[in-house]
């Protein structure tokens, strides 16, 4: 991909030097995601051992959650889906002042809407958290401080939407490093003021609320002077018609139903998690964090460098391109998503234990996350592969199927949600309805793009899964194998815990990454 600061499109290349190219710009994307996931580990061990799990813990990842559903929505999931392909094709086909013209419009009609919206929200924030939440509402004090939780960190909604809006430019201008970096500010701003601003605070979990807004503002700031090097600071004009917004308004309203959808079961599992034990909110949580990790660094690097990607070789007619890249990527994600899986599986209580565990963090509680952290691990292969056949529409300006599917999706996750419920499943029937609704979702999108003629298995794929099924069971083996009891893990000291687990790990990649070298598996293979 070119580093130039020219508005036309690079020389094509061939198949290998572009997957080439892609691969190490995934392998840039996902190093600097993985410094910001690191970080966010750190974040939720800090936030584990210094406020443990507590009734203020509950109300703060509920508030917490209420702006990043809208973030997802209008932020990088329905604006990133459309802006993307039209900021692709403007690169592609006209000046760089083009450009310009059509990022200040779409920051003056973004950021002037988000505006007033926030404003509202913080003004109706009572009446937003009743839905959300009706599990706090017999709960006076819960629910006065989800609602004061909710008005300190709703703006952040606005500042990580034009935060995304900057990091959209620079993915597509190939600029990976510092988008994926940038999400580290808000881990660093939570883990800050869990120590410097907790004694200044009426309850001790309002400096978590406090830190959110923070790092909203570093968010945003820490990009713009990139973005001035280029010459592509946005400048918000409203009031004025532009056609490239007009086409990005279209292809967001029905990407908007797309994304809301797993957002809309989130929330709902949200508010079911409310009304079952107290820390179902904080078990949920913790579990899914872990299970973010391999996702947001390899899932989500893989997409964000895939569809500005496959924009411009739908816009070139590259249908082949088009077909190989999507086939490369999803073998990343088998490569990747398989193995992290079983291992979050395997190791899940040795996992918690070693992070999260004391006497804020019972084994009590490790037990409860662990449930819910093998529930989702299951769906992490699902969960992946929607990150990469999603973009296979979005680069094509299709967003009307993945609403079609999502819909279908959400409908199944909301029933089985409810019969887990029913069932006495608790928290874990929640993590478990969203797993087996992913790997319905990207089962649909798949068969979606097979049928369109857009993806393509590839040679290979048999010899391939026979590799990556080895290397697995042979991993498998030695976590099972070395692991041991893991209540014995509640008795040792937290440098025996660090020392283990660390060998669990780095033993698990070096066997893994071996058996599949002595199978026939070659770096090349990958970039082929």
């Amino acid at each position: 991909m070119s580093e130039s600061h020219s508005s036309q499109e690079p020389q094509p290349q061939d198949s290998n030097s572009g997957e080439s190219s892609l691969l190490k710009a995934s392998g840039v994307t996902g190093s600097m995601t993985l410094v910001s996931r690191v970080l966010g580990l750190a974040r939720d061990v800090v936030i584990a051992r210094v406020f443990g799990v507590s009734d203020g813990v509950d109300a703060f990842f509920v508030a917490n959650k209420i702006p990043n559903f809208m973030r997802r929505l209008f932020a990088e999931g329905a604006f990133n889906q459309a802006f993307v392909p039209v900021l692709s094709e403007y690169r592609s086909t006209k000046s760089l002042a083009d450009v310009q013209l059509l990022v200040n419009a779409v920051a003056g009609s973004l950021g002037g809407f988000l505006l007033i919206f926030t404003f509202v929200a913080v003004v109706a924030a009572p009446l937003i958290a009743v839905p959300i939440a009706y599990g706090f509402t017999d709960e006076p004090d819960k629910f006065a401080l989800l609602v004061e939780m909710l008005r300190i960190t709703f703006p952040y909604l606005l500042l990580v939407s034009m935060t995304a809006l900057c990091g959209s430019i620079l993915n597509s201008y190939a600029r990976f490093a510092v988008p994926a970096v940038t999400p580290a500010l808000l881990n660093i701003s939570l883990i800050v003021c869990s120590f410097f601003l907790v004694p200044y605070m009426r309850v001790p979990e309002l400096a978590l609320a406090w830190a959110v807004l923070i790092g909203g503002v570093a968010q945003l700031l820490f990009q713009l002077p990139f973005l001035a090097r280029m010459r592509l600071m946005p400048v918000p004009r409203v009031g004025k018609y532009h056609e490239g917004v007009e086409r990005i308004k279209k292809l967001m309203v029905p990407a908007l139903f797309g994304v809301s959808v797993s957002q809309i079961n989130l929330l709902f599992d949200t508010l079911l998690a409310t009304m079952l034990a107290s820390g179902s909110v904080a078990w949920l949580y913790y579990s899914d964090r872990l299970m973010e990790l391999p996702l947001g660094t390899f899932g989500i690097a893989i997409a964000i460098v895939v569809l500005p990607s496959l924009s411009r070789k739908h816009a070139t007619s590259s249908l082949n391109d088009f077909a190989e890249t999507l086939d490369w990527a999803f073998r990343l994600v088998v490569l990747i998503a398989i193995p992290s899986a079983l291992a979050l599986i395997v190791i899940a209580e040795p996992l918690l234990i070693a992070l999260f565990h004391n006497d804020k963090f019972t084994a009590a509680d490790v037990a409860s996350s662990a449930g819910s952290l093998k529930a989702y691990a299951i769906g992490l292969i699902a969960f992946m592969s929607i990150k990469i056949f999603a973009p296979g529409y979005y680069a094509r300006q299709n967003t009307s199927t993945p609403v079609k599917i999502g819909i279908v999706a959400m409908v199944s996750n909301m029933v089985m949600n409810l019969l887990f419920f029913i069932g006495g499943l608790g928290h874990v029937g929640l993590a478990l309805a969203t797993s087996l609704a992913a790997f319905l979702n990207a089962g649909l999108l798949l068969r979606g793009l097979m049928v369109d003629g857009v993806f393509k298995f590839q040679p290979g794929w048999g010899r391939f899964l026979l590799q990556v099924v080895l290397a697995n069971a042979l991993m498998v083996y030695f976590l099972m194998n070395f692991a041991g009891d893991w209540q014995a893990w509640l008795s040792w000291t937290m440098a025996d815990k660090i020392v283990r687990l660390g060998i669990l790990v780095i033993g698990a990649v070096f066997i893994y990454a071996a058996v599949l070298f002595a199978a026939g598996l070659r770096w090349r293979h990958i970039y082929r």
